[in-house]
């Protein structure tokens, strides 16, 4: 009986989810601005290109035991700034010009975070790593509380408790404590969190594209991970990067991690952008559920009967967190000098919301 469940959730889970979002929010479907639609291609892009390249580099890494994450990372994001390059020559974007030192330290703080996340799992057991992830959404409305004075209703942080609930209990294993490893799962927190409010903030204050963004940022961010990342990679493998031998087939999967993450790194600063970080969070915890699910079915990975109760609690804190976030919305657009005088509370997976109430400003601001 446990089997059947089990192969009934590993085939249908992907469907289900896709069906529960079609109800919350496509059942209006001629009633969609353009606006809207991009949010839905951004989501499913970020789905999609997520869950690709965490079963590229797995495979990577563990079949042909290529263990250098954050040099990786580095690679990545250097192919990305040379794949906008080109299509930005071919005027396939226009280019936009950000103050230099906000566009500087906003790109090496998201390569710390990076960096810091990378530490925090050489150094912690898995099951505390997965506890860092988690904690980040707390965190990041904590952030968005304090300082951005944004303001989540009871309904809204219900939906997100029952979510880490059910990612915590259909991911986190062990637990094992140790300084060192908290203090670097600390920073790693802080540097994520903030990094993600800044992708939002700058997009939306600077009335910038995720697109001009991301080509502004990535130099940087490739730049002190191309210079940390065999240091940190040394320290938590032994190995060098540029001792490995370097065989064709890693050659290829490297080649297509790399090109697998430009439609990573695009589609996540098109969603924290289009939505907010707090939503970004959410999906990205969707994607946890959908790579347990995948890893079983493609992969053969252990399936409990814990991962299916902490999925399917995962699930309907999902689906909580969207139903209260389209509700609170529709009544913020029926009383618009309340939407006026509040910011929104939370941000669905298909936003509500008009890009022209984003704050014109000149192309040289700064937001630091």
């Amino acid at each position: 009986m446990v089997d059947e469940i089990k192969n009934f959730l590993s085939l249908n889970l992907f469907s289900g989810l896709l069906k529960l979002h079609s109800y919350l929010f496509l059942c209006k479907m001629g009633e969609m601005s353009s606006f809207q639609l991009g949010v839905i291609g951004a989501l499913f892009l970020s789905v999609a290109a997520s869950v690709s390249i965490v079963i590229c580099n797995k495979a990577l890494m563990s079949n042909l035991r290529f263990p250098f994450a954050t040099t990786l990372t580095s690679w990545h994001l250097m192919v990305t700034f040379c794949t906008l390059h080109a299509a930005q020559r071919f005027n396939l974007f226009e280019n936009k010009s950000i103050d230099m030192k906000t566009v500087m330290l906003f790109g090496i703080l998201n390569g710390v975070s990076i960096g810091l996340l990378n530490l925090s799992l050489g150094f912690n057991s898995i099951g505390f790593y997965q506890m860092t992830k988690l904690a980040i959404i707390p965190f990041t409305v904590l952030l968005e509380t304090i300082f951005l004075k944004k303001h989540f209703s009871q309904n809204i942080k219900m939906s997100l408790f029952l979510l880490l609930v059910g990612v915590g209990i259909a991911s986190v294993t062990d637990l094992q404590l140790n300084f060192v490893g908290t203090i670097l799962s600390l920073l790693a927190i802080a540097t994520t969190c903030v990094g993600q409010i800044l992708t939002n903030t700058i997009q939306k204050r600077l009335n910038v594209s995720s697109t001009q963004l991301l080509y502004q940022s990535a130099p940087f961010q490739a730049a002190i991970l191309f210079v940390s990342g065999p240091l940190v990679d040394q320290f938590l493998t032994k190995q060098n990067v540029f001792a490995y031998k370097y065989s064709p087939l890693v050659l290829a999967f490297i080649i297509l991690s790399c090109i697998i993450s430009v439609f990573v790194n695009f589609s996540t600063f098109l969603v924290i952008g289009k939505t907010s970080p707090v939503t970004y969070q959410v999906l990205g915890h969707l994607k946890t559920c959908l790579v347990l699910t995948f890893g079983y079915t493609l992969l053969h990975d252990p399936f409990t009967d814990r991962n299916i109760v902490g999925i399917l609690i995962a699930i309907f804190g999902m689906g909580l967190y969207s139903y209260f976030c389209t509700q609170e919305n529709k009544k913020k657009q029926a009383d618009p000098l309340v939407s006026q005088m509040k910011e929104k509370d939370a941000t669905p997976f298909l936003a509500i919301e008009k890009e022209g109430h984003e704050v014109k400003k000149s192309d040289k601001d700064s937001l630091v």
